[in-house]
């Protein structure tokens, strides 16, 4: 155990939009330390909250460039929550850095977009660019370089997401994982709730924010659950709470933290 997410290269951990990863509070609850208690390497990604893929990408590279500089390590592995994923795959393919990264695991990633941002990209404009403003704005006070709501939700769209697939495929010696995540019921989360339930008469099964249909991507594609009541949410995917679902067994996830440590435990057998 001690040795068990002792990995060949470092993780590098990637966040999702409309945050970012300061060391504390961390974005990422009890993972990181959970990693590193089991021997493992973790960096983060560091990228704008609110910036597009592409800028995004950029600065990840640059991240990458550091961090092997760093460890002397040849690649990393990239673990991606929502759009941090989009950013890793792009990094890797049509940015060329797939030499780099050993591995990408995607965790509620919307690789095949969300239909419900085509309903909000039709809001009024003055909506739209009032909400973006607000978005912006706060993202530069925590440290954004160039934040972009509107062009980062728009990337979402199923359209945009189709014309991402067709331009960034899979690299072919990178290890490609993804995870969906599933809420049991819309008050399983309750800041997620009406989200839930719109999700799921629009695309199905979802955690709050990304279905799970298009959260699955590739081979090495699974669907976390958690049989107590509220399931696992696109925040819970992070351990928001700090806390694992249940004290006990319950047949699905118990603590997320688990899931992160079996994910790097099998970069580790993989001899990644």
């Amino acid at each position: 155990m001690p040795e068990s997410c002792k990995t060949k290269y470092p993780i590098l951990l990637v966040h999702g939009a409309g945050f970012r990863d300061f060391k504390r509070p961390i974005y990422w609850g009890r993972i990181p330390d959970a990693l590193i208690q089991r021997g493992a390497t973790v960096y983060y990604g560091q990228q704008d909250g609110w910036g597009t893929t592409e800028s995004n990408a950029r600065d990840l590279i640059s991240r990458i460039d550091e961090i092997l500089a760093e460890t002397g390590a040849e690649k990393v592995n990239i673990i991606g929550h929502s759009k941090g994923g989009l950013d890793a795959r792009m990094a890797a393919s049509s940015l060329g850095y797939g030499d780099k990264i050993a591995s990408i695991t995607t965790v509620a990633t919307p690789h095949r977009g969300m239909k419900w941002v085509d309903r909000l990209m039709g809001m009024p404009k003055v909506l739209l660019s009032a909400v973006a403003f607000v978005a912006n704005t706060s993202m530069k006070i925590l440290g954004d370089k160039r934040p972009d709501f509107l062009k980062v939700y728009e990337g979402f769209t199923p359209a945009c997401m189709d014309e991402f697939n067709q331009r960034n495929p899979d690299v072919p010696d990178v290890f490609y994982q993804s995870y969906a995540c599933v809420m049991n019921h819309p008050l399983s989360a309750l800041h997620l709730s009406t989200a839930n339930f719109l999700v799921n008469r629009l695309e199905g099964p979802n955690d709050g924010i990304v279905s799970e249909e298009s959260a699955l991507w590739g081979e090495n594609a699974r669907t976390l659950r958690s049989d107590v009541f509220r399931g696992i949410s696109h925040y819970d995917a992070i351990d928001l709470r700090r806390r694992p679902f249940s004290k006990k067994s319950c047949g699905g996830v118990r603590d997320i933290c688990d899931v992160y440590v079996e994910i790097v435990s099998g970069l580790k057998e993989r001899g990644l």
